[in-house]
């Protein structure tokens, strides 16, 4: 299962944010092996950015490790109108 999570942030936010998304990011992979990514869209629309957090090949209890790495980070404070979670799975797992 791929995580996708998504975002809003103040640009005036981002020197706080990026370091604690990384730090947590990589305790996730380090104890549960999901291969990690950071992006955001290029440019702001109306004045935000829109981050992705990006999670491949979790298991099925990763959802509970996530929430409870972002509660423990205090990032969601940082998500300007709440973080938002897509999951997909490979096309050849949904047959």
């Amino acid at each position: 299962m791929d995580f996708y999570v998504y975002y809003k942030v103040a640009p005036d936010a981002v020197a706080a944010l990026a370091p604690r998304v990384r730090a947590f990011q990589q305790q996730l992979a380090a104890s549960h092996g999901v291969a990690i990514a950071l992006k955001r869209r290029p440019g702001e629309q109306n004045g935000m950015q829109t981050w992705m957090e990006v999670y491949t090949g979790a298991a099925a209890d990763f959802a509970a490790a996530l929430e409870l790495a972002v509660q423990q980070s205090g990032i969601a404070a940082f998500a300007t109108g709440g973080r938002h979670t897509e999951l997909f799975m490979d096309l050849e797992a949904c047959a």
